[in-house]
């Protein structure tokens, strides 16, 4: 089934005093893949500025801007429209020997490094060698997502954006991007290339055509084992025609919605809306 799916995602901030120049990057335009075409896109942005956009090293989408203007409030829309699909199942038969091989290791091997939010831990160790001895490269994958929902209780505000996958863990609770951080931290202890995926989730699989609804950020990941897999550890569904991809990395450092510095007011308000209408 083919969906075709209206974003808006607005992004305003409102700072406590006045701002004389900010830098800022913002990650906002779906990505066009096998499974997702894009038909449209904008980003707007006021105080009035025109950003520049840029693909980055991991294939997703930039719009960089600065302003030099006194503003006590800086707003930031991505508009986009794309047409998703549910992705081929992908079967793959590679062994354990071949993920360890110098080639995968080396071609992958920013997707196996440990990182700030998804760093090295024993504990986990012990866990993705269990599942490593009970299931091969194919099947490992969803047993470490299977793992995580049931390590971790879905409670938003339990944790923020600086929280790693160990701290998630060890709190038992976290949001969609701690579920997948965790699954990430899994995936490579196993040897298992892994990426973090940043969109969107329509939350309603029944919803009329042109019917808005609120949503918001969404996180998952992707695993190599001869091809990519998408899988969805917060749900624990499979990765389909309500998810919408809009960025890639290592993990949230990599992916994150808005980025920036400013200079001037000493605080920010930040007030996020994400609107979803299917169109088809």
């Amino acid at each position: 089934m083919t969906w075709r799916i209206r974003v808006e995602h607005h992004s305003c901030y409102e700072y406590s005093g006045v701002v004389r120049a900010s830098y800022n990057e913002a990650r906002v335009t779906p990505l066009t893949t096998d499974t997702q075409l894009v038909l449209e896109s904008t980003v707007e942005v006021d105080p009035d500025t025109h950003p520049f956009r840029y693909i980055d090293y991991w294939g997703s989408v930039v719009h960089a801007f600065d302003i030099h203007q006194p503003h006590t409030r800086l707003e930031i829309i991505g508009r986009s429209v794309v047409e998703t699909t549910v992705p081929p199942l992908r079967l793959t038969d590679l062994s354990w020997d071949d993920l360890c091989s110098d080639v995968v290791r080396d071609d992958f091997s920013e997707l196996l490094a440990p990182t700030v939010y998804v760093p090295v831990d024993a504990r986990l160790d012990e866990v993705a060698d269990t599942i490593k001895a009970e299931h091969s490269p194919g099947t490992a994958g969803q047993a470490a997502i299977e793992w995580v929902r049931r390590e971790l209780a879905y409670v938003p505000g339990t944790t923020g954006v600086h929280t790693s996958a160990t701290e998630a863990w060890e709190g038992r609770q976290g949001v969609c991007q701690d579920f997948a951080h965790l699954a990430l931290a899994l995936a490579r202890s196993m040897g298992i290339p892994a990426r973090y995926c940043s969109g969107y989730l329509h939350p309603n699989p029944d919803v009329g055509i042109g019917a808005t609804v609120e949503g918001e950020g969404h996180a998952w990941v992707e695993m190599w084992t001869g091809d990519w897999t998408a899988l969805d550890p917060t749900i624990g569904w499979p990765i389909g025609e309500r998810h919408v991809l809009v960025a890639r990395g290592r993990d949230y450092a990599d992916v994150a919605p808005i980025k920036g510095i400013f200079h001037g007011g000493p605080t920010s308000r930040l007030q996020v809306t994400v609107r979803l209408t299917r169109l088809g």
